[in-house]
């Protein structure tokens, strides 16, 4: 299996890039990677590391582009940027899987404008995960998409239950529409629409929804748009990150605190890892496009690289993508009024 990685993309790189990808090949066997970038650049950080050179090669690339980028402009105009070069890599089929760190509007126009979407879906997004008390919950849209018409509410629905059923073995994954209330009436005239289109459809629908539930772990997918799920995304990191910092003053204040930080230290650990971290849960693929594409926060560290890199191997073996191609393609979806 060959990973192509925008080694330039991201607030960090390309160092933080290029030392999870060293990171990622000796924690983990089963593929090699693609750096793709200012290869002087790559080649100066490599040269401080030690790790199986076969498994990693480098594809030079001059041009970055940058967070401050116009989107589709710089997909048009910036041909030899790392993140263009990757998307054309992957759509010749000279590799399995895409992760960046980069400009997330340039990720969804490069995604449409180069792979394409999927028959049937009006528009990709991202699907997020986190940890909540049961277990996980995808979040869907993560952020592509700030405004969104009810059908691809329904849509963002269908794609979630796919991907979790694949990926988790939940028989009938439980789908919640991000409300400001449970009750059927509440939310705008869009998600009033997006209620009745999903609740028609074959998706385990539990209704609506509000934030507390999430962590709560009522549902194991969340349907919004890309605007509040970004926005609930960063919010639960940061909660996440304000935690592992109150803990720590909390264990740190005095002998007692210390003492009793040791006897509950190994099971801390685990819990801050699996629950608090953002670096152990990142990595959102873009849903509803004709490859495999996985987006990285672009304040990503190589730690969150090298996890986000492991994340597109797994997620490679599965056989989710085909079958939300397969569930779109056999018109299983009900033909309804797209809201407009």
């Amino acid at each position: 299996m060959l990973i192509l990685v925008d080694a330039m993309g991201g607030d960090n790189a390309p160092e933080a890039v290029v030392n999870g990808c060293i990171d990622a090949i000796n924690e983990k066997e089963g593929f090699d990677i693609l750096l793709i970038g200012d290869s002087e650049k790559i080649n100066s950080i490599i040269s401080g590391r030690s790790f199986s050179n076969s498994r990693l090669k480098i594809h030079h690339a001059s041009e970055v582009i940058k967070g401050d980028d116009s989107p589709v402009k710089a997909i048009m105009k910036k041909k030899d940027s790392s993140m263009v070069v990757g998307f054309n890599l992957l759509k010749e089929n000279k590799g399995d899987v895409f992760v960046s760190a980069g400009n997330s509007g340039a990720l969804m126009a490069g995604s449409h404008l180069i792979l394409g979407g999927l028959k049937g879906v009006d528009r990709p997004a991202f699907g997020a995960i986190i940890p909540t008390k049961t277990g996980r919950t995808l979040i869907i849209d993560a952020g592509l998409n700030t405004v969104c018409k009810p059908i691809n509410y329904l849509q963002f629905a269908i794609m979630g239950s796919v991907y979790m059923k694949e990926l988790f073995n939940i028989d009938k994954p439980k789908v919640g529409l991000l409300n400001v209330g449970s009750e059927q009436a509440k939310g705008n005239e869009t998600t009033k629409q997006a209620y009745s289109l999903i609740a028609e459809s074959n998706v385990n629908f539990i209704g609506n929804v509000e934030g507390n539930d999430i962590m709560l772990g009522k549902v194991d997918v969340v349907v919004c748009d890309g605007f509040t799920g970004n926005i609930l995304l960063k919010f639960l990191e940061g909660t996440a990150d304000f935690m592992k910092s109150v803990l720590k003053e909390i264990f740190t204040k005095n002998l007692v605190s210390k003492i009793s930080a040791l006897m509950l230290s190994k099971s801390m650990k685990k819990i801050l890892k699996t629950k608090l971290d953002s670096d152990e849960n990142g990595g959102a693929p873009i849903l509803g496009i004709n490859g495999l594409v996985l987006k990285s926060h672009g304040n990503s560290e190589a730690r969150t690289i090298k996890n986000v890199v492991i994340k597109a191997y797994n997620l490679a073996q599965t056989s989710f993508q085909e079958k939300i191609i397969e569930v779109f393609a056999n018109n299983e979806i009900q033909e309804v009024d797209n809201g407009e």
